[in-house]
This record gives structure tokens, C-alpha cells and sequence, in this order.
């Protein structure tokens, strides 16, 4: 049953929603999950109750919070209402305008803040709401600005406009202000729903008192919905909620207005003392109210609200329209929007990209000036020296990329927000974000072949050196590639420096460098052809000792006579000619193959809470 919405009514006006909760319960099983590596779960049969038979009411035009001493269960009754948690995990009904909830359209119709913010710390707070916008609202770049002028003047963010959102308390803007812009990142494409988890966290009382007049406002005004958890609110703040949901132990203990609670504590015998407000009194004595409350004191103090009924059953039926449910852009303005995002996010990253340039460069001087002209060396000795070279050069390039995993894991938090709320699609951030690293890491390649190259000596051909060029392109992209797909499949940053350094050491192993493909043993020979080394390895090599310069170019002599010939030497290796070019077919097999298991990965770990 789809959820109702917007129908056939007159104006633009939008219709208000009421979500209710019946006999609500949530079971968390205990155990090893192994959720960040597969699509399924492996847990055992131990369950606790973090929600029971929770009934409880949100109503268009007011703010519900919900609040509780700590392991009580507002969050995750938070994140249930915002279709955080899959369906299938949980018991009862939840219903919006008495139908029930169709998870998937309701979190693209509503919008949901988490307790952390996460945010681009590089970008201004105009640019954050802006590409926000641009994502979620159809009409092009002038509605989408023009939204966010309204909406920066309702946040009073104005004066912060071209700040960066910035970390820590002396980079950016204040964390009242940061909170405020986590709020409008979820209200761009206005939302009637609006779920947000402690917006008072972490806060001063000034603050806090800000943001929740700022909600205040929106539910006087726009009659929106809206719903937020919180845990000690002041005696200010409190005087702003319209209903209150009290959790103990996963349990309701109340669901209604600060006046019925206080009834409800006096009615039990309690007398409040000035210097403490009543929900913080009701939470210290929430033992008394669990015994005492019943259906019958829930019915004495239950004052239907009739404000909504008429709205409510003029919208009971309708639909959601498809248009609330496609994408708002193209995959194409999606690419070039993402794409726009992640190039000032990597030109603003001052320790990823002028550290990786000079790496790059002063990596090829060092190199160069240490293996200074030994391509012109004859003789076993400079052999072995050149392939040295060569696979120093690998262990370099292909460990060198893999620093931007925190950012990579950083982008992810941000990506699964905006994901689940059918901002873009999971291809599209994909194609934008290999796109972008195609010129930044031709650039990184250039700085580190044009000095190294002429330096140690190698084949004195331009095509040469631009094929060895085209080699380390494809490195660095294929290292890239892999940095993101470890960076989507892992749960944190120990974990992918762990799993990455160690495939990157076995790569290597079995790249033929020190062990010959004939010399694997056959149950291990798959790691050869899996390697990451092995392909631009064989084309090291058979760039610089193949071809018809190769098949003149003597490298041991004994007197007048020449015994190994650039030919004989390649025969020598086993490699062949042929393969120069078919390698870097499977180098780019290899980064497209990577890229796509990151699409699958990322799709699939998105993919468990949004059915």
C-alpha cells in the first residue's frame, strides 16, 4: 500500500502528515555480524528488546520529541519512523495518515538529521546547501539558489554564508551554526516530515534554544511534522515541545502534553520542587510511572485534536505521485554536479593534493638521481638494477594512492545520507568520482615519468616514453580504483590500511619478481593472475627491451661478440611481445572490474535499509 500524498487539491498546497506507532517492537540480536562485508547477516539466536509495544503519535503541526533516560530507545525508534531500519527487523505498524508506511517514498518525502553531522568540512556553507538543492529539487541552478537564500535567511546563516563548515572549535563555523546547516542540508527540497536526532547535542543553552525556536517556527508556520529525540532539555526548550514521547527500557511510559505528564506525576503522588523541570523529574522516578500507568489513565487525560481530521481525510486516499519518486536530475547533470562537488573537495584537500604533486615529482628526481643513467649500463649487473627500477616503481605507485582511504571513508557517511534519500544514484556518484581522479592522477603520473625516465637512462624514444607514461597512468588508476573499493567494503580505516597493505604485499609476491610463474605452486598460481604487479611489470620490461630497437640492442658483450640481445633477454623472462598491449587491456579490466564491485558494494550495503 503506497503512502499518501500530495493529490488533486487546489493550490500547491501540500498535504500534513500524522505518524502514529502500534505495538511497535524491535528486537536487536546479539552476536558477530558480518553486515559490512556481505548483503546478509550471520548472527546467533540471542535477542534483547530495544522497543515494546510502542504506541505512540506524531501530529502535523506540532514537535514531537522524544525523550528518555539513556538506552532507552530514542534513537532507534527515531530511525525506524525515518525508515532507517529495515521492515523485516521489526514487529507492529507504523503508519502515516492511518496507512501504512511505505518506507522508501517516505524517506525521499521527508528529512532526516542525524546526531553527527556529516558534512563536507571543505566546502561554505552556501555551496554545502546549494549542491544539496541542486540534487533534490528539479528547476535548474536559479531555483535552486534561490532556495537557498530563503532557506540561509530562515537558518539566520547568512552572515556565514562563505564560511567553510570547518572541524574542531577553531576551523569553521560554531557547532550551533553547523547543526543548522545539517537541518537545511534536509530541508532544500521542503519537506513536510522532518526526523532529527538530538539536535541539542554537543551544544550550548543558547544554541540549543536557537535550533529548536528555529523548528518552532517551521511547525507555527509551514505545519510541518516534526519529530526529534532528546535527552535533559531545559526548562526553555521544554516550553516549546508540543507532545512529549517518554521511553523507559524500550517501553512508553507516556505519550502526550508536558500537562498531562505533570497531571500524571501528581496523580502518582509526587510533588515536583522548583529548581528541576518535569520531564527531568519524570525520568528520575520513571519506575513509579511504570507501575501506575494503564490504559485507563491513558484514556481520563487523552484530548482528541480535531484540527487535522478534515486535512487528513481529504489526503487519506491519494497516492504518491511518480514524480515524487524518480530522481530529480539525469544520470548525466547527477555525474556533473557530483563531479563539480568532488573537484573542489580534492583542490581544497591541501594535504592529499599538493602533497601527492610534490611526492610525485620529488619521488622521480630522488629515483632518477639513484639509479642516474644505469639504462645505459651493460652486463648482468645493470639487468638486474633496471628491473629493481622497475618494480621499486610499482611498490611506489601503486602504495602511494592509497591515502585517501579516510577520505573515501569520509565520503561515504555522506553518500549512504544522501543515497537513502533518493538524492542521486549509486552509479552516478561511481562515474563522477572516477571521472574526476582521471586528470588529477595523469598530472601525478606526468610528475613522476618526465624526470625518472631521461634520468636512469631508459629507451631514448619519445613513443617509449609515452607508453611508460601511459603504464603509470593506469597504475595509479588501477590503485585508485582499488583504494575505493576496499574503502566502500571495510568498516573503518584500521580495518582497510590492514586489508589493503596485505593484498597490496601479496600482489606483489606473486607478481614473478621473485618467484617464477613456473615456481608457484599450482593451488596459488590465481594470485599471479590477480596481481596488480604482474601486468605493468611485463610491460616495463618489454617496453624497454622490445621491439626492433630491442632486437639491436646488445646487453652483455664478451669482447667484439654480443651474448644477450633485448629479444633474447624478454625470451629469457618469458614475456612476450604481444603482450605489451594486451596487458594494458587487462590493467584497464582491472580498474574498470574494481569500480563496479565498488558500485555493487555500495548499492548493497545501501540497499539493506532502504527495502
Amino acid at each position: 500500500m503506497e503512502l499518501p500524498a500530495k493529490g488533486p487539491v487546489s493550490g500547491h498546497r501540500k498535504p500534513p502528515y500524522r505518524i502514529e506507532t502500534k505495538n511497535l517492537s524491535y528486537k536487536l540480536q546479539l552476536g558477530f555480524e558480518f553486515n559490512w562485508v556481505f548483503c546478509w547477516n550471520t548472527l546467533n539466536q540471542a535477542t534483547t528488546y530495544i522497543l515494546k509495544d510502542v504506541n505512540c503519535e506524531a501530529r502535523p503541526g506540532e514537535i514531537t520529541a522524544i525523550a528518555g533516560p539513556s538506552g532507552a530507545g530514542k534513537t532507534t525508534l527515531l530511525e525506524i519512523l525515518a525508515g532507517k531500519i529495515s521492515s523485516s527487523r521489526v514487529s507492529g505498524q507504523v503508519l502515516v495518515n492511518s496507512r501504512p508506511i511505505n518506507a522508501k517514498h517516505f524517506r525521499r518525502l521527508s528529512g532526516y538529521v542525524s546526531q553527527e553531522d556529516a558534512l563536507f568540512q571543505l566546502l561554505t556553507v552556501e555551496e554545502t546547501l546549494m549542491y544539496s538543492a541542486l540534487l533534490r529539487l528539479r528547476g535548474g541552478r536559479k531555483e535552486a539558489a534561490y532556495r537557498v537564500r530563503v532557506l540561509m535567511k530562515e537558518l539566520g546563516l547568512d552572515h556565514v554564508a562563505d564560511s567553510r563548515i570547518g572541524e574542531g572549535s577553531s576551523h569553521g563555523i560554531s557547532g550551533g551554526e553547523r547543526r543548522r546547516v545539517s537541518i537545511g542540508v534536509e530541508l532544500v527540497h521542503d519537506p513536510l516530515v522532518i526526523l532529527i536526532d538530538e539536535p541539542t547535542s554537543g551544544l550550548d543553552s543558547a544554541s540549543a534554544l536557537d535550533v529548536i525556536s528555529l523548528l518552532k517556527s517551521m511547525v507555527v508556520h509551514q505545519g510541518k511534522t516534526i519529530v526529534l529525540t532528546i535527552h535533559q532539555p531545559g526548562f526553555r526548550i521544554l516550553e516549546l515541545f508540543d507532545r512529549l514521547v517518554l521511553l523507559s527500557n524500550g517501553c512508553v511510559l507516556h505519550n502526550g502534553s508536558m500537562k498531562l505528564l505533570e497531571d500524571r506525576l501528581k496523580l502518582s503522588g509526587h510533588f515536583i520542587p522548583r529548581n528541576i523541570n518535569v520531564l527531568e523529574f519524570a525520568i528520575d522516578v520513571t519506575c513509579t510511572l511504570v507501575i501506575q500507568t494503564s490504559e485507563t489513565l491513558n484514556n481520563r487525560f487523552l484530548i482528541k485534536d480535531h484540527r487535522y481530521d478534515h486535512d487528513l481525510r481529504i489526503f487519506q486516499n491519494n497516492e504518491i505521485g511518480e514524480d515524487s519518486l524518480s530522481y530529480q536530475n539525469s544520470v548525466f547533470k547527477e555525474v556533473l554536479i557530483l563531479g563539480q562537488r568532488f573537484c573542489k573537495n580534492i583542490l581544497r584537500t591541501k594535504q592529499l593534493f599538493a602533497t601527492r604533486i610534490i611526492q610525485a615529482l620529488v619521488a622521480g628526481l630522488v629515483l632518477g638521481s639513484i639509479f642516474m643513467n644505469v639504462g645505459n649500463d651493460l652486463g648482468q649487473v645493470a639487468l638486474q638494477t633496471q628491473s629493481g627500477f622497475f618494480a621499486f616503481s610499482l611498490t611506489f605507485l601503486l602504495s602511494s594512492t592509497t591515502e585517501g582511504l579516510p577520505i573515501f571513508l569520509q565520503e561515504r557517511r555522506i553518500f549512504m545520507r544522501e543515497t537513502s534519500r533518493g538524492a542521486y544514484r549509486v552509479s552516478s556518484y561511481v562515474i563522477a568520482n572516477t571521472l574526476v581522479f582521471l586528470p588529477f592522477l595523469l598530472m601525478v603520473g606526468l610528475l613522476y615519468t618526465t624526470p625518472v625516465y631521461w634520468m636512469v637512462g631508459l629507451k631514448h624514444n619519445i613513443y617509449a616514453f609515452l607508453y611508460f607514461a601511459l603504464v603509470v597512468w593506469m597504475v595509479v588508476l588501477m590503485s585508485n580504483s582499488f583504494t575505493a573499493c576496499f574503502s566502500a567494503l571495510v568498516p573503518n580505516f584500521i580495518m582497510g590500511t590492514s586489508v589493503i597493505a596485505g593484498l597490496m604485499g601479496s600482489f606483489f609476491l606473486f607478481s614473478g619478481y621473485f618467484i617464477m610463474k613456473e615456481n608457484i605452486p599450482n593451488y596459488w598460481i590465481f594470485m599471479h593472475y590477480l596481481s596488480l604487479f604482474k601486468y605493468p611489470f611485463e610491460c616495463f620490461m618489454i617496453n624497454e627491451y622490445g621491439g626492433d630497437e630491442g632486437r639491436r640492442r646488445c646487453l652483455e658483450s664478451e669482447g667484439a661478440e654480443c651474448k644477450l640481445y633485448g629479444a633474447g633477454f624478454l625470451k629469457q623472462q618469458g614475456f612476450i611481445e604481444s603482450q605489451k598491449w594486451s596487458n594494458l587491456a587487462v590493467m584497464l579490466g582491472f580498474i574498470i572490474g574494481y569500480r563496479v564491485l565498488c558500485f555493487l558494494i555500495l548499492w548493497c550495503r545501501g540497499n539493506r535499509t532502504r527495502n
